[in-house]
């Protein structure tokens, strides 16, 4: 089978593939897993065959068995990828090959599996659960039986914090100054819910795990049925799982895949061109017009690139070629942020000169100009300087993690580097580079599997962007909410196209306009709507009035008063409005309530109020209105257009005009809240890292320690945000240093009634705050290279990168951030 794929790959005939082959191979063989390198190779090849994408990810991209397989896409010696930080027979854990699929067709891979080699043979990884803060609080409060409202509002209340840490978040937290004054009225609930801390909750399907063996798995261990009763679920986390000496197959569903699968199929849909990601001939990984993306920081819709912290970081280094997107996506991560190395990497990549701790090591960093990024490297380091083998590094680098084993570890490099040859001085560098990276890096290999996606969705966003955003808006891969998505698409000059009962589908698609390619948004967007209704809707297109939608497609009153309410009938109403409307569809509703068992209006049946009954059209505040609460979008104008007045009279700067500012200034900036984050930081200390989107672009503002007692309370509890801050530069980037923040509602509230010298009573009512410029001797407070951190403030957010939290109101979207 590798033979027929190194021939098929065109690889059969260079001498350091099939001599890579067959190294791998002798491994392989005597640790006896042929069998579990073909399963994999079968599962991909099914997957294939019922037309999903997928993709190899992890450090099983680094063997020339799973490139030759067909598992694995790139060409590991290409990318200088390292088969022993897979697999090798000095390594005790057994090999993980892991697989990204597309989101939404996740359970259909775990069916064909399951097809091909039978439930006896196939189960899913159990993940157990444990209370954490939110969690607590709710089961406790329901216990003491207080009201699920107040209980939901309490918990939503909190960061992903640790239950132990409850009552000392609610007694430190700025933003549960509120809920603290009101503590005493719940009684035992934050003891109580404390004690549940780490408390296992149950066990749910992991969301990846999947086990293959032979036919008696069953005798092994228990299993038991998901949650869901849909497939065989083993007892035992994934820890456990390698520790019974069981294989696992990770399949892990992205989002970001489903949304590529879609745009492809909207552009064959809409074009008739048949795209093919993988095919270098079709995207080239190094198209100029996606770098010119990337590197204007222009990253929203990217996988990996699209973060706060990632647009800030692309920025500064200016990724020319895809080598520089793996580097990217490598340097955004604990180890390297702690090291300092992207700050060196930026530097060395605009022209200083490298700095390699040893002459013998520079083939090992050269293409990244001295600076160690990859556990490849650290691997090489070790072998290069104590002269062992990979395998051995690979174990070395390993132990990196365990503290305890760090001084033998030390002692074994320092005698057998010195009996090389290498001085004191060498080692010292050598070993402190090792120590401080070796444990936390990155594996190439993941990051090469990263930049792929990445820079086919850029891409994408340079030469298909309305069919991106209909796949972006359908999947929601990223960490952005749908609001922010359709302000990027119209600043990119994609209209968006609101629901419509005759148009929109079940999906968002892409749709030809005056303007050229914009997105229809779904029907799915409504809000409560089901997939019946939605269904039935579709089915009957096209209606030629409300009478026909609602006799054909039976839609329930809320539902369509909804539609109504966000225009998807306009076309339909003539010289009526859509009060009128409104009032039609109650009458509508009556008349089927008052015939029980028919279903329908008679033929010849005649609305009271078919004609204009005088009611006034929604205004733009009103549709606008309608628009947030039914579809969380705001589709026809942006929510800022009516504070633009306000904004000109204070002086405030928009996202445009902020990239021409001067670090140093003090700027007014307002926008809605698009995320909020307090991640871990080099520091350890607690930041406040807001984005603001004001319909010009996003505006990064960072919030310290010192500015929180005034500052996060408003922040956390409000969606419009004014921020008065210092300018800081960030290469060609701006972040806000926040120092005051306003409800800007509040502000729009007081110059509709008072007038604009009431606001600007409000902007000076408190001193300013000293400015990173003043007071002379002050030292700058700056943010440091890099957000990802390395260190964990009690209440940092604890919820995995990339993934929300519940919104704490209408236009509230919280994010602890993001890799990518």
């Amino acid at each position: 089978r590798c033979e027929a794929g190194m021939a098929a790959r065109g690889l059969d005939r260079d001498r350091r593939a099939v001599e890579q082959l067959n190294y791998e191979l002798g491994i392989i063989g005597r640790l006896g897993f042929e069998a579990y390198f073909l399963a994999v190779a079968q599962v991909v090849a099914d997957v294939r065959d019922i037309g999903i994408r997928v993709a190899a990810r992890g450090s099983g991209a680094g063997s020339m068995v799973n490139h030759s397989l067909f598992v694995a896409t790139a060409n590991p010696l290409e990318h200088r990828l390292l088969f022993e930080r897979f697999l090798s027979e000095r390594r005790a854990s057994l090999p993980d090959i892991d697989i990204d699929v597309e989101s939404a067709r996740r359970l259909e891979v775990y069916d064909r599996i399951i097809e091909r080699f039978g439930t006896d043979r196939v189960a899913v990884t159990g993940m157990p659960e444990t209370y954490r803060a939110r969690h607590a609080l709710r089961d406790t409060g329901l216990a003491l039986g207080l009201p699920p409202h107040v209980v939901d509002k309490v918990a939503k209340s909190f960061p992903h914090i640790r239950a132990c840490d409850i009552r000392g978040a609610l007694k430190e937290l700025p933003e549960l100054r509120q809920l603290a004054a009101d503590a005493s009225s719940y009684g035992p609930l934050w003891e109580l819910a404390e004690g549940l801390d780490a408390l296992p909750r149950g066990i749910a399907m992991h969301p990846c795990g999947v086990i293959l063996s032979n036919a008696t798995l069953l005798d092994r261990l228990p299993v038991q049925p998901t949650p869901g009763g849909h497939y065989p679920m083993v007892q035992a986390d994934k820890e456990d799982v390698e520790d019974l000496g069981l294989l696992k197959l990770d399949v892990l569903g992205v989002r970001m895949q489903s949304a590529m699968a879609h745009a492809v199929a909207e552009i064959r849909r809409t074009t008739g061109r048949q795209i093919d990601l993988d095919n270098p001939d079709h995207v080239p990984l190094d198209d100029q017009f996606a770098f010119a993306l990337i590197q204007d920081s222009d990253t929203v819709g990217m996988f990996q690139l699209e973060s706060p912290g990632q647009q800030d970081l692309v920025g500064r280094l200016q990724p020319r070629d895809p080598q520089d997107v793996i580097a990217d996506i490598s340097l955004f991560r604990p180890g390297p942020v702690q090291g300092g190395m992207p700050a060196l990497y930026i530097a060395a990549r605009h022209g200083a000169t490298p700095i390699y701790p040893h002459p013998d090591l520079e083939p090992v960093l050269r293409d990244t100009y001295g600076v160690t990024i990859w556990h490849e490297q650290i691997i090489d380091i070790l072998a290069v300087m104590t002269g062992c083998d990979r395998a051995l590094a690979e174990v070395a680098r390993r132990a990196l993690a365990d503290e305890k084993r760090l001084p033998k570890l030390e002692a074994w490099f320092r005698e057998q580097a010195g009996a090389r040859g290498y001085t004191t001085e060498v080692l010292d560098d050598v070993w402190e580079i090792v120590a401080s990276f070796g444990a936390y890096g990155f594996c190439r290999a993941h990051a090469v599997a990263f930049a792929v996606p990445a820079l086919q969705s850029a891409w994408l966003k340079a030469h298909h962007p309305a069919a991106l955003y209909a796949g972006l808006l359908e999947h929601d891969p990223g960490m952005w909410p749908m609001r922010v998505i359709v302000a990027d698409a119209r600043r990119h000059n994609v209209p968006v196209l609101p629901v419509d009962v005759n148009k929109s589908a079940t999906a968002h698609q892409v749709e030809q306009t005056d303007n050229g390619f914009g997105v229809r948004l779904s029907l799915s967007t409504v809000k409560g709507i089901s997939e019946d209704q939605v269904a039935r809707i579709t089915a009957g297109q096209p209606y030629n009035s409300l009478q026909d939608l609602w006799q054909r497609a039976h839609p329930a009153l809320p539902i369509t008063q909804r539609l109504i309410q966000i225009g998807a009938l306009d076309h339909l109403k003539g010289d009526q409005t859509r009060r009128d409307l409104l009032l039609q569809a109650a009458e509508l509703h009556r008349h089927t309530r008052s015939r029980p068992g028919a279903g329908q209006l008679p033929i010849d049946d005649t609305l009271v109020t078919a004609g204009p009954s005088g009611l006034r059209e929604m205004n733009s505040r009103e549709t606008l209105d309608a628009e947030l609460n039914v579809l969380k979008i705001d589709v026809s104008q942006h929510l800022m257009e009516h504070h633009h007045r306000l904004l000109r009279e204070i002086g405030a700067t928009d996202a445009q005009h902020l990239k021409t500012m001067h670090p140093g200034q003090q700027v007014l900036v307002a926008g809605v809240r698009a995320s909020t984050q307090t991640p871990p930081i080099p520091s350890g200390k607690r930041v406040i890292f807001v984005t603001l989107e004001d319909g010009f672009g996003l505006v990064d503002c960072a919030f310290f320690d010192d500015s929180h007692e005034a500052c996060a309370h408003t922040i956390f509890h409000n969606g419009l945000l004014l921020v008065r801050g210092t300018v800081e530069a960030r290469g060609p980037r701006r972040t806000v240093v926040g120092q005051e923040v306003w409800n800007l509602e509040e502000l729009a509230a007081a110059r509709r009634d008072h007038g604009p010298q009431a606001v600007l009573d409000l902007l000076g009512r408190r001193e300013p705050a000293p400015t990173p410029a003043q007071p002379a001797g002050t030292p700058a407070r700056t943010l440091t290279n890099g957000t990802a951190g390395a260190k964990l403030h009690p209440y940092a957010d604890l919820q995995p990168a990339g993934t929300r939290s519940a919104d704490l109101n209408r236009l509230g979207h919280t994010s602890q951030g993001s890799a990518g």
